[in-house]
């Protein structure tokens, strides 16, 4: 048996996201403009296909893609420095965007990529079989990590994600480690920019760069601080 799956994806128009896939090393094999706009991309195993609408609102779309690869990291860093050559940054914000590289608490390590045309996909690598979400930690600051990262991935709610953060960080009697603070810190800018406000970015960004780490915290959020740098004008 040879059955294969292949997404057709909606966007307003194909040219924008024809050189979006570009600046990601995607090769063009197939395009035409009528009688419908259509277009195929291709990099190894991957193959996406578009075709154009013109009521469709990227903004608004909930179009997403899931790519399994066993190099996540190789896979990650090889589009960031793609987009960095193509727009002079990895762009962090809006559309196009690229998330964070990260361990999800269903397994696997992922990062999101939402192209101009507000299709998401999920880029990710397997860490364990067992695929159900864990349940959610006991533990002030772990529980609200965990909330946060699933409204501003898997629910693409950043709005939610802020609230769960302000509301732990604004707690007296209870404080979380410098690792906890950095991790919540860093999350906080990355859904304050998604929202559009650059004040929270930098504020937040200030406060992250501030905590002091030893050598075994920064390493157990090494994805988190490099985010941080990401996010830095």
């Amino acid at each position: 048996m040879g059955e294969t799956t292949i997404p057709i994806l909606p966007c307003r128009t194909l040219p924008p996201v024809l050189d979006f896939y570009t600046a990601l090393g995607f090769e063009v094999t197939f395009q035409q403009v009528s009688p419908n706009p259509y277009a195929v991309v291709e990099r190894g195993g991957i193959q996406l296909h578009f075709f154009a609408m013109k009521q469709h609102e990227p903004t608004a779309s909930f179009s997403t893609c899931l790519i399994r690869t066993d190099d996540v990291d190789g896979l990650y860093e090889a589009f960031r420095a793609r987009l960095r050559e193509a727009y002079g940054r990895v762009p962090t914000r809006g559309l196009p965007r690229i998330g964070t590289l990260r361990d999800t608490s269903h397994g696997v390590r992922q990062f999101l990529v939402t192209d101009p045309g507000g299709t998401c996909l999920r880029v990710g690598q397997e860490l364990s079989r067992e695929h159900h979400h864990r349940p959610a930690p006991t533990e002030t600051f772990a529980r609200a990590l965990h909330h946060a990262y699933l409204f501003a991935d898997s629910k693409e709610d950043p709005e939610a994600a802020a609230r769960t953060i302000d509301r732990v960080l604004r707690l007296e009697d209870e404080r979380p480690t410098p690792a906890q603070s950095a991790r919540l810190l860093v999350l906080r800018a990355e859904v304050a920019g998604r929202l559009g406000d650059e004040a929270t970015v930098a504020s937040a960004l200030d406060r992250a760069a501030a905590v002091r780490l030893t050598t075994g915290e920064r390493e157990s959020v090494r994805d988190d601080l490099a985010r941080l740098e990401e996010l830095r004008p």
